[in-house]
């Protein structure tokens, strides 16, 4: 009887031309149909056509099958690299197969005589092994090489991001990659975030089988593209066989030496690895009993061989960590040299950056992304110290989210000190406070108001005028407050001069002010005096855009923030000013928690009556999540107001509105209480909007109004954006609730324990921060999609968020 038989499925039918067979010319489109499913034709004797598929009697008649191997060709596409070269199927819908390593790659010349190029071990003692990407019969040398080396037990790991597959060429088997026509140079990177390298490897190996049969067993590939002499090359391709992925060419070999393993662990090319791939590498210490602390010391360590494509930039970074990872075995506690290979990544990069403006960007990218590589590997080895004793009760994403003070730290890496420095003038300034609440006329600045039945104030950045017309507001015999506390929220720098308030703006985006990242406030005090004296000492005009136009000026005056509230403390000595730098449109970090509330405890010692007045550059977001957490503290101190039932909501999707996030109640249900301590926020939320209703702006209701706007995004960039200002605005109402909780698990020891130690020592342990890591509105979507889920991405500071991201620059040779 016989048999039906599929090689590959299809997703879509083809009309194969041996339908035609009874009209004529049969016996060619039998061979046109024979070599399209593979079949020799000394193995069949007929076919036989019908509607369902086709019928193989072979010669012998013994056998009988049916073919359903239907290449539908419509679904692929064609291309050419010029129009001197011909046209072919594309790999992926758009890529050309190029030969993996050329020639020139192989700077030890170690292929001929260990079978892989830029073979080499690591000097000293360690068995560390490095190279490029060799060949089945390349890898076969290596494995032998070792063999007669004395390694008994060797570790390969390949660190290749990118896929790769093998075709069959004189007994062996030679790499190739998929590359893109703009750039023939350069392998692919990040393709698919949801398959996995060997995925995309059988996906290509599948699509390479059904072009041969579309083109007579043959498909071309790209060995030269320097001079494309003689190109493209044809390579032919019958089954399957003929093609290889990298788990066939490097795991096969291993069944004739047991003890050897294979691993792969994606390395981006540049930057840090991300947590999961340490996690990975972690794993492969577990799996590994002469990698561990309680190891036969006896027993020689295993060899451990890293290879990525010429085997220098993610080969380096394999070797160093099998370096940390030695250096721990043997119980040393100096840390090793091998960072120094790092520290010279991260000085060439310093120094070639400087070498013009058209190659400064690209290398100041490449230099921090040298300097958070050198960071990550001095804190992989410090998670080593504190875990590899303990057989790693902890992979390294959780011991991260446990020392989360860390990605702090991350964020805070700034690229001004490695900046030739610059006069900030050069660029424009700008003064924007747009009056929402019609205020300025009668207290001269933007956006004035008060919560209501408390001595607790907010505004835009006030002038000298402003300044005074405030005070004399605050002092009069209505109000009479006899002590007064100024908070300045601003982190920008910042001047008055001829009477209006300016500070810098980038020429490309006048809407955000250049953040700067100082250790100290006094820091700001000391750039805006080298910045007022930069533009008294300017002699041209400068460029000014306000609300109306752009002008240009000549600034007669000039004064700090600063100078302006020292000469308003000579007329009003009960006015205290301090400045407390917050970022825009974010979570404050912990330390800005504690700053607020040691301001507020000092000022409410020496005055219980004390009113409090904030003020960011436009007295809207700052300023009112910071009169939200001053409304919390001053209800912890002197009651709670008492909390009616929860509101009822009469607008679609309302539990969103009332900030009921899956993520939100995540942690609400972690907490003490934690249902109670999110109402009081809502509380203080509702209470202090009520002040600025003509905003229609709310901390809470505006997380799901941003989100929804990605949507309507005119192009991916504004989505992108506001999808990172929603997950930010999310963060800072779940940390306004934690800052509530900490208020009243803390208050029986006066907030001894600041809210950061209580972060990182009680909230931290109960996995807040590792909620925080994976923040998103599952809702409605993944959020491991997006990049900005991570505490890592979405802590960085805005405006240098591409620099991890670097593209080269057309004058440069990256390869």
């Amino acid at each position: 009887m016989g048999t039906s038989a599929s090689a590959t499925s299809q997703a879509a039918p083809f009309a194969p031309t041996h339908q035609a067979d009874h009209q004529g010319n049969g016996m060619a489109e039998h061979r046109r149909f024979l070599q399209s499913v593979n079949i020799r034709n000394s193995k069949a004797k007929s076919i036989i056509t019908n509607k369902v598929a086709p019928v193989v009697i072979t010669k012998n008649c013994r056998e009988e099958f049916q073919i359903h191997d239907k290449i539908q060709s419509a679904n692929y596409s064609m291309g050419r690299i010029s129009d001197l070269l011909p046209e072919h199927y594309l790999v992926l819908g758009e890529f050309f197969m190029v030969q993996d390593v050329y020639n020139r790659a192989d700077v030890l010349n170690t292929t001929k005589s260990h079978g892989s190029p830029n073979f080499r071990k690591v000097k000293g003692n360690y068995p560390l092994f490095g190279m490029g990407q060799p060949s089945l019969s390349g890898f076969k040398q290596v494995l032998q090489r070792l063999q007669i080396d004395g390694c008994e037990v060797m570790i390969f790991i390949c660190l290749r991001e990118e896929p790769v597959v093998f075709f069959r060429s004189d007994g062996d088997f030679i790499p190739y990659t998929p590359r893109g026509r703009e750039n023939l140079h350069e392998n692919l990177h990040d393709l698919d975030r949801e398959l996995s390298a060997e995925q995309i490897e059988l996906s290509i190996r599948k699509e390479l089988c059904d072009f041969a049969k579309l083109s007579e067993n043959m498909f071309y590939v790209y060995n030269d593209i320097e001079h494309f002499k003689d190109e493209p090359q044809q390579v032919q391709i019958l089954s399957e066989e003929d093609i290889h992925v990298t788990e066939e060419v490097y795991k096969r070999p291993l069944f004739s030496q047991p003890l050897h393993r294979y691993y792969r662990l994606p390395l981006p090319m540049e930057g840090a690895p991300l947590e999961e791939t340490f996690d990975a590498f972690v794993n492969i210490l577990r799996e590994t009993p002469n990698l561990s602390l309680m190891r036969d010391s006896s027993r020689p360590l295993p060899a451990l061989l890293f290879s990525c494509q010429v085997g220098v930039g993610r080969t380096n970074l394999g070797l160093i960590l099998g370096a940390i990872v030695f250096h721990r075995l043997q119980g040393a506690s100096k840390s090793p040299r091998y960072l120094l290979n790092c520290q010279y990544n991260f000085n060439y990069c310093l120094l070639s950056q400087r070498r013009g403006s058209s190659t400064k960007g690209y290398f100041l990218q490449r230099t921090l992304q040298s300097l958070e590589r050198y960071v990550y590997l001095l804190i992989f080895n410090a998670y080593l110290h504190d875990q590899y004793p303990q057989a790693f009760p902890q992979n390294f994403s959780q011991w991260l989210c446990m020392n989360a003070w860390i990605y702090r730290l991350l964020a805070s890496m700034d690229s001004s000190e490695l900046s030739a420095p610059a006069s900030l003038i050069t660029d424009g300034i700008r003064f924007l406070a747009t009056d929402l609440l019609s205020t300025a006329k009668e207290m001269k600045v933007a956006n004035f108001r008060r919560v209501s039945k408390m001595a607790l104030y907010g505004m835009a950045q006030p002038n000298s005028e402003a300044l005074a017309v405030v005070m004399s507001y605050l002092t009069d015999q209505r109000r009479g407050h006899s002590t007064i506390l100024w908070l300045n929220l601003q982190e920008e720098l910042v001047l008055e001069a001829n009477g209006q308030m300016f500070t810098p703006r980038e020429p490309g985006c006048l809407e955000q002010p250049i953040p700067v990242c100082v250790q100290h406030p006094q820091q700001l005090q000391e750039m805006e005096l080298a910045l007022k004296q930069d533009v008294l000492r300017c002699e041209k005009w400068l460029e000014v855009i306000t609300e109306q136009d752009k002008q240009m000026r000549m600034f007669k005056t000039c004064h700090t923030i600063e100078e302006l509230f020292v000469h308003q403390k000579s007329i009003h000595p009960s006015l205290s000013y301090q400045r407390i730098p917050m970022s825009d449109c974010c979570a404050p970090k912990e330390e800005v928690f504690d700053h607020l509330l040691e301001a507020m405890k000092s000022s409410l010692a020496e005055n219980p009556k004390c009113a409090f007045i904030f003020n960011c550059h436009n007295g809207k977001d700052r300023t009112t999540a910071a009169m939200v957490i001053a409304t919390l503290t001053l209800w912890h101190i002197n009651g709670f107001p008492e909390c009616e039932e929860d509101e009822i909501v009469s607008v679609p999707d309302a539990k969103y509105t009332k900030g009921e996030f899956e993520v939100v109640m995540q942690v609400v249900r972690v907490l003490p209480d934690g249902h109670r301590v999110k109402r009081e926020v809502d509380v203080a939320l509702d209470v202090v909007s009520e002040t600025m209703t003509p905003m229609h702006y709310h901390l809470r209701e505006i997380i799901i109004s941003t989100y929804r706007q990605i949507k309507m995004a005119k192009s991916e960039a504004d989505a992108q954006w506001l999808r990172l200002r929603s997950l930010q605005y999310l963060e800072r109402y779940i940390y306004l609730i934690l800052f509530n909780c900490y208020l009243h698990l803390e208050k029986k020891d006066s907030w001894r324990r600041s809210f950061s130690q209580w972060m990182y020592q009680v909230a931290a342990r109960a996995g807040v921060y590792a909620i925080l890591n994976h923040l998103g509105f599952s809702e409605f979507e993944n959020p491991d999609d997006s990049p900005m889920a991570r505490l890592r991405f979405r802590w960085l500071p805005h405006s240098t968020e591409h620099l991890f991201y670097p593209s080269c620059p057309s004058d440069l040779n990256c390869t």
